[in-house]
């Protein structure tokens, strides 16, 4: 059992190695482990806690396996939902004109989005955003019926459902009820920081208080639960994840976190370079203070704090409008807004003023559907592009990653809004029409351009191929470690051995690239070379299981058994604690075991071999394939001639896997042996029935003929072994052998030469090739392959017996000998 090569992609241990997504597993697993199917309490769990994409991911798998199709159609689907809300929401701020429109097509197009809608892990964001959304919208309704209708407390409870859900989807989902807060206070009650404290206290504004207290114990509650269910510990990351989380350098790591958020703003308003991994070295670190990149940190946040300021700030001359005090133009009375008829004239929004009517009773809540003020909506518009990425800032924890594509697709409403409020409040505030048409079509042709690059970045993602190409210029190192994956898939093998060697010039200690190249090197027969890369991914990571694995496999074939043995026993004793991806561990640990037991069986150490077995089975994770480790037990146990025990582990090996061959070989051995030929040769036919073209299924059978004496069927199935795998020792020896009994001298000398071309230094090959040759009178070919025999083991009883004879022979005809 050899591992296949480790990639860096999510989607393989979420979606392709996941077994919560297996009908056969309890569905309620998912609620215990984490995304990638690790318990949470595990320490080396991600702590990725999103069981509702999960479950999603169960419901594809249920639909149509794993073809990707479904998972890409939900995608798109929950996306354009997405798109549908957030244009919604925008109306409540922006009115019906074609400002929301803008809003929603911006979202829509963004580029920033493409690996959250075209990879299919990036779900968990959508799906997040989707609730995120309903939540928001659920706590504008509450809003505007509080105070007025008896439902508002049922907005409200949808509020809080939909943000646990959205929690659910993923975990920045629950920064909604922060978002909720600031939408009541700033927008719905237009109050400023100095207002805050002194309206909260007032009687009238109780329900606000109360609104605001509910949403903090809300909030609360759901990362409380959430800590608590992944057992009150962070998870631990890598130092690749997230380098300046690891650097031993305060100033580096504060430099670099306050450098990070303006990388990502960056990247929502010039998406022109995108990548699917920004780990490792992605983002050179900030060493010093004379970094020209804190240049951008200091512009980010000034200019974010005088944004906050400048919309934040007290009132400042105060006239009437309509008997309400009014602020520079805007009426500042719980809620309502006083707008010049120019501004509404100018940017072409019409308030709506519709009463509602409820259980007979009309709601004068109605009042309050006034647009608000743009100063608002730049205050919401901040929340939303802050808040929900405040988790991955490091500010309260060391996230695994540096940068990721993925966690700006909530925020990004938050930019999109901001740069449509900016356009409009140019458009509002310009006079020419000129300016007016200019502003407008310049705000079109951005989300024009961004539809054009989302349309590029989608190229990239069509195939692994062609997105890790593209990653090559942001991450060298990990783009050409999961090219070379890509390119050995197809066959590409020395471009593949060129890309992981590209990934290493880059980082030279990736353990997971250094074991890739030496199994790549492995599978090409290049073992000297495989072994030096498996003892350096070693070297740069002691607990890769794997790696110990295949370089006891090697040493194994070599024939270094001591070697092979020392390696084997101290992969089974690696733990899995603190490891990314404990089930893999776990499977290639117990691969180790199964092949020690291998070593032992082949030594003729049978109780060694039954123990390492066991213990094989003990440590075997839910997804290891068990039937060939079940037919060792069994085989194990026919040599020792336990039967009963040799049949209960053949027929255990059979139940794991219905159509396993080697298991129906060895139990129709078995059944021959305990008499029960009909029932024998039905398991060797159905061997041959499930795989005709394996020429060890007829060996076998013609073995099993050869003891019933059904000489010339016997015959029949040992050549057809020998034809089909003519390149296999042991099936061609034991043609030959089989024709032999058979007394069919001419086909048998035909296989033993063939199995001593094959093994030219094997001393049973050659004395079995002596000894035909000696039967069908080539005597002098015969003497030639005995003393052959002889040098390679000079103590062969047998063969030093056949050579006497031979010369006997030799000597009678007058023919010259070696001795002589």
């Amino acid at each position: 059992m050899k591992t296949s090569e480790k990639t860096a992609e999510a989607r393989s241990r979420a979606i392709k190695t996941n077994q919560d997504l297996l009908p056969e597993t309890p569905w309620t697993h998912i609620f215990y482990n984490d995304f990638w199917g690790t318990l949470l309490t595990h320490s080396g769990s991600h702590k990725s806690y999103r069981p509702l994409c999960t479950l999603s991911f169960r419901l594809n798998h249920a639909i149509g396996g794993l073809n990707p199709w479904s998972y890409h159609l939900v995608n798109v689907l929950l996306h354009a939902a997405v798109t549908g809300l957030f244009t919604s929401f925008s109306k409540i701020l922006l009115g019906d004109g074609y400002w929301t429109v803008l809003a929603g097509v911006m979202f829509a197009s963004h580029p920033i989005h493409t690996e959250a809608v075209a990879g299919i892990v990036g779900r968990a964001d959508v799906g997040a955003s989707l609730f995120f959304l309903l939540s928001l919208l659920c706590y504008v309704k509450h809003c505007s019926t509080r105070g007025y209708s008896a439902r508002t407390w049922g907005w409200f409870l949808g509020t809080g459902l939909c943000a646990g859900c959205s929690m659910l989807w993923k975990e920045q989902g629950v920064t909604v009820l922060a978002v909720s807060a600031v939408y009541d206070v700033f927008v719905f009650h237009r109050l400023k920081m100095n207002q805050i404290l002194p309206t909260i206290y007032k009687r009238k504004n109780l329900s606000l208080f109360l609104s605001i207290s509910l949403l903090t114990f809300w909030g609360t509650f759901l990362l409380g639960a959430r800590l608590y269910w992944m057992g009150n510990k962070p998870p631990s990351f890598s130092n690749s994840d997230n380098p300046a989380a690891d650097s031993d350098s305060l100033l580096a790591r504060t430099l670099t976190f306050f450098y990070l958020p303006t990388k990502n703003l960056w990247l929502l308003l010039c998406p022109d370079t995108l990548s699917f991994d920004w780990s490792m070295d992605a983002v050179p670190l900030l060493k010093t203070v004379c970094d020209w990149r804190n240049l951008h940190t200091v512009a980010f946040y000034t200019g974010l704090l005088l944004l906050a300021y400048y919309c934040l700030k007290s009132p400042g001359v105060e006239r009437e409008c309509n008997g309400k005090f009014v602020t520079n133009g805007k009426q500042n009375a719980n809620g309502h807004s006083c707008h010049s008829d120019v501004e509404y004239r100018n940017s072409e929004i019409k308030p709506s003023f519709a009463s509602k009517v409820e259980n007979g009773i009309k709601n004068n809540a109605s009042q309050r559907t006034q647009l608000p003020s743009t100063e608002n909506i730049v205050v919401l518009s901040l929340s939303l592009l802050v808040i929900p990425f405040v988790p991955a800032t490091n500010l309260f924890f060391y996230v695994g990653f540096v940068i990721a594509e993925r966690v700006l697709y909530i925020p990004s409403m938050g930019f999109c809004l901001l740069i449509t409020v900016g356009a409009r409040a140019l458009y509002v505030k310009v006079q020419k029409r000129f300016l007016k048409t200019l502003i407008f079509y310049a705000t079109a042709t951005l989300i024009v351009f961004y539809g054009l690059k989302t349309a590029i970045r989608n190229g990239d993602w069509q195939n692994e191929e062609m997105l890790y190409r593209s990653g090559i210029k942001v991450n060298p190192a990990k783009a050409w470690g999961n090219l070379g994956n890509v390119l050995k898939s197809q066959s590409k093998i020395s471009e593949a051995e060129s890309a992981y060697r590209n990934a290493l010039y880059y980082r030279s200690n990736m353990a997971d690239m250094l074991y890739n190249l030496g199994l790549l090197l492995q599978e090409n027969s290049r073992f000297a070379e495989a072994l030096h890369y498996y003892k350096l991914a070693i070297g740069s990571r002691p607990t890769l299981a794997s790696a110990y694995l295949n370089t006891g496999i090697i040493l194994m074939n070599q024939g270094k058994t001591e070697e092979a043995r020392r390696t084997f026993l101290k992969c089974s004793e690696i733990p899995d604690e603190n490891l990314k991806d404990p089930h893999a561990h776990k499977s290639s640990v117990t691969s180790c075991l199964y092949n020690l037991g291998k070593l032992y069986h082949e030594q003729g150490h049978y109780e060694d071999a039954l123990s390492v077995y066991k213990e094989a089975i003990q440590k075997m994770p839910r997804q290891f394939a068990p039937q060939s480790l079940y037919n060792m037990m069994g085989e194990a146990y026919m040599r020792l001639s336990k039967l009963p025990e040799a049949e209960h582990w053949y027929m255990e090996s059979l139940r794991s896997k219905t159509d396993h061959i080697p298991a129906h070989l060895t139990y129709g051995k078995l059944l021959a042996l305990t008499g029960r030929k009909s029932e024998a040769e039905k398991f060797f036919l159905k061997a041959i029935e499930l795989d005709p073209t394996k020429g060890n299924c007829y060996m076998h059978y013609g073995q099993f003929l050869l003891e019933e004496a059904r000489l010339i069927e016997a015959a029949e199935m040992a050549k057809k072994a020998a034809e089909l795998d003519s390149t296999e020792f042991d099936v061609v020896f034991n043609a030959a052998h089989m024709l032999r009994q058979a007394s069919l001298n001419e086909a048998a000398e035909k296989y033993y030469d063939l199995a001593a071309r094959l093994r030219p230094n094997y001393p049973a090959a050659l004395m079995n090739l002596g000894a035909i040759l000696h039967l069908n009178g080539r005597l002098q070919k015969a003497e030639a392959n005995y003393l052959r025999a002889l040098q390679l083991k000079p103590d062969d009883v047998i063969t030093q017996s056949n050579l006497r004879k031979l010369w006997n022979i030799m000597e009678k005809q007058g023919l010259k000998t070696s001795k002589t």
